[in-house]
């Protein structure tokens, strides 16, 4: 049994470390380019429902989470037919790696917001830029098994958050743009460069 266990356990690894040095074709860039759109329609939405996002922050912010989480969840579905239809056998590997790689990106997105909410509401006009900051980092921890290129949305979105911060401290308020564009622009290029890549080609071995 102890054999058993250790064979069981030898699989896992070398299961592992060939997902680690395999391509992640996971993400499509259809998906990619909805998203972009989801963002684009919150932020006309916000536009013309919030008089005063600024004072209304708790519908800001609701909308966005809303947006977000449908974002994922038309992310993960995807996700989850591509792995299995491009990875086969590897596909929960695949999949597992890619989560834990933009995961704590994520939590620290989330956890985030509620600490400034609940300890420092006055400061939540920083959340939008440093949601994009967090974003940034979360590519960039998933170039290793993703095209070299989308280190350049990567990019994108580490200068955006800091702009739309800089930007921000001068009036100390929320914006849908400020929020929205940042993430159409990010997205679509997310797609662009998933479709440029789409032929294996700009990917890591």
């Amino acid at each position: 049994m102890r054999d058993l266990d250790k064979a069981l356990a030898d699989i896992v690894a070398i299961r592992s470390q060939i997902a680690a040095g395999t391509a992640f074709r996971g993400y499509g860039p259809a998906t990619m380019a909805a998203t972009a759109a989801v963002a684009l329609l919150t932020a006309v939405l916000q536009f013309w429902l919030l008089g005063d996002p600024t004072g209304e922050p708790l519908g800001f912010f609701v909308g966005w989470f809303v947006a977000a989480a449908l974002s994922v969840l038309m992310i993960g579905i995807e996700m989850r037919a591509r792995s299995r239809r491009h990875h086969s056998g590897l596909a929960d590997a695949m999949i597992h790696q890619a989560v834990e790689q933009f995961l704590p990106a994520g939590v620290a997105g989330v956890l985030l917001a509620v600490v400034m909410w609940k300890f420092a509401g006055e400061t939540l006009w920083l959340l939008p830029g440093l949601w994009q900051i967090l974003v940034s980092i979360g590519i960039f921890a998933s170039v290793r098994s993703l095209p070299r290129t989308v280190a350049l949305a990567g990019a994108w979105y580490f200068v955006s958050g800091f702009a739309v911060v800089v930007l921000a401290s001068q009036t100390h308020t929320l914006s849908p743009w400020t929020m929205g564009l940042p993430f159409v622009i990010g997205q679509s290029l997310m797609a662009a460069i998933l479709h440029v890549a789409s032929g294996d080609h700009d990917v890591e071995d």
